[in-house]
């Protein structure tokens, strides 16, 4: 099973690059967003950050979504312990998108009806630790446009051989054309 976590901090383009991606992919794309209980939402749309108690409900609702397989998630797995929360769902390969909080912030601003106001990017970098070289995970650079993210992240899926729990299988661990 084919099992995908676009992660990154708000305004990263989780959602863009999930659709171009599940279209190259022909995987369908989940936004993580649209998993969060509705106290959640309303704490983010007053600017009020998530605790980690939040955030357990709703990481649980994602690992559900992943456990069927098959799919891209986008959900911001910002700490190792919450992408261990997911891993509870089995192999799972996380893509963080990165980006500079310059570049974050000006897209940002021009999101329109998204409840996430640009006053928790900063907490989000805060808490942001960026997945170890024994994940299975790697990073994509957000600079260049939608198409070719989602194109370099199919490459790498594709090429497989990402973090070290895939090799220390012995598996490539790559994603079928």
């Amino acid at each position: 099973m084919t099992r995908i976590v676009l992660m990154g901090v708000a305004g990263c383009g989780k959602s863009s690059v999930g659709e171009a991606l599940s279209a190259l992919l022909g995987l369908p794309y989940v936004d993580g967003d649209d998993l969060h209980p509705a106290a959640n939402v309303a704490k983010m749309r007053q600017g009020i950050p998530l605790t980690d108690a939040d955030r357990w409900p709703w990481l649980d609702a994602c690992a559900g979504t992943l456990a069927r397989g098959d799919v891209i998630l986008g959900c911001s797995a910002l700490k190792r312990r919450y992408r261990d929360r997911l891993r509870g769902a089995g192999d799972v390969v996380f893509v963080h998108l990165s980006g500079t909080r310059d570049l974050i912030s000006k897209r940002m601003a021009q999101r329109r009806g998204h409840y996430m106001p640009m006053s928790l990017l900063d907490s989000q970098f805060a808490a942001l630790e960026p997945p170890q070289p024994d994940e299975a995970a790697f990073a994509v650079p957000i600079d260049p446009p939608t198409a070719e993210i989602a194109a370099e992240i199919a490459r790498r899926l594709r090429a497989g051989g990402w973090g070290d729990s895939a090799s220390q299988r012995g598996e490539r661990g790559g994603v079928a054309s």
